[in-house]
């Protein structure tokens, strides 16, 4: 094992893919994006294991894709209490060298100039109303369902939830289990409005599904690819395979 080199670290690539094992075959957990704050807390030859500082993820990504922080930036760029948010769904970048970084929608941009690069897009900041909610969610419509992503190019259930909530100014944890721990129960569909999450079990009983609940019985989640689908007591119908996909469990208030 190395000596560490640093203990903090920046996003400042696009997306960095966040491993359960210091292996580019480990399985991705989660992704980094740009502008997103973690810990380093352990090292490999070529590998660097971080906690993402604001939902805790743990895992492993490139050494080379590493981007060190000294600990006083750190703490000021994490004690930031409204970060700023890309809003379109691609935005760019512009280094010292007039060369141009794509990154997504969600990204934390306030903190570009520290890596001498230029945001002149579109942004949010601070804590929106509920009702924007489903304006962000819909802006990840028929994005591919891909494990552990978190953009509109690749995300999974959980990642849609606390993608969309995150641009609002608000935090979940990664995992659709961990996010039903959250909020006010609520006994049924029809007591939900627009914003509300509704969780879903398998067989065994564990909370393996998560959307977010639209107007008229309808919810907008990602399964294949972010879809809309009719919501009732029973679960998620999809129209397109005539059957319930997901088994409803409980539904939660978060706003």
């Amino acid at each position: 094992m190395q000596k560490n080199t640093h203990h903090y670290g920046l996003c400042a690539q696009s997306i960095i893919p966040v491993r359960a094992a210091a292996s580019a075959s480990g399985e991705q957990v989660t992704q980094l994006l740009y502008g997103d704050l973690y810990k380093v807390t352990d090292h490999r030859k070529d590998w660097v294991k971080v906690r993402v500082t604001w939902d805790g993820t743990e895992g492993w990504i490139p050494k080379n894709q590493s981007y060190p922080l000294e600990k006083e930036s750190y703490r000021e760029f994490k004690g930031t209490k409204e970060p700023a948010h890309a809003s379109d769904l691609i935005a760019f970048v512009s280094s010292g060298k007039s060369q141009l970084i794509p990154i997504l929608l969600g990204s934390v941009v306030q903190f570009a100039r520290s890596m001498n690069h230029i945001y002149e897009g579109e942004l949010v900041r601070g804590k929106l109303e509920k009702s924007n909610l489903l304006n962000t969610a819909l802006q990840y419509l028929d994005a591919p369902y891909q494990w552990g992503g978190k953009t509109p190019f690749g995300i999974d259930c959980s990642g849609l939830t606390q993608m969309v909530y995150k641009i609002n100014g608000y935090s979940l944890p990664r995992n659709a289990s961990d996010q039903s721990a959250l909020g006010e129960v609520l006994s049924f569909v029809e007591e939900s409005s627009p914003g509300d999450l509704a969780f879903f079990d398998d067989e065994e009983g564990r909370i393996t599904h998560v959307g977010i609940i639209m107007k008229d019985n309808h919810i907008i989640h990602a399964h294949g690819r972010v879809r809309i689908d009719r919501l009732d007591q029973s679960g998620i119908y999809d129209s397109d395979q005539g059957r319930y996909t997901h088994k409803l469990r409980v539904i939660k208030k978060i706003l």
